[in-house]
């Protein structure tokens, strides 16, 4: 445990950020899982679910959650899972 003030409030203030972060990453993940499960079903709302899954990866980029190019690379591979999945 810090014995300095300012580094005991740092360590909290990462905690914070660090669950944050925690549950934008988590629903970025569900809505791609989401999003791949009803390509390969072959769902009526596979671009429904690409939307919501691209928007919540998109907002995890705006906040800085994950960088602006990991965030494409992700956009771009579940775009072309999808394709591949609904052929």
């Amino acid at each position: 445990m810090a014995n300095i003030k300012s580094q005991i409030k740092r360590n909290r203030q990462s905690e914070k950020a660090r669950l944050r972060n925690k549950a934008v990453r988590s629903e970025m993940k569900t809505r791609t899982k989401r999003a791949l499960s009803a390509a390969e079903e072959g769902s009526a709302d596979i671009a429904e679910q690409a939307r919501l899954a691209i928007q919540r990866i998109d907002t995890a980029a705006s906040k800085g959650v994950i960088h602006k190019n990991q965030a494409a690379r992700r956009k771009s591979r579940l775009m072309a899972r999808i394709n591949a999945a609904t052929k």
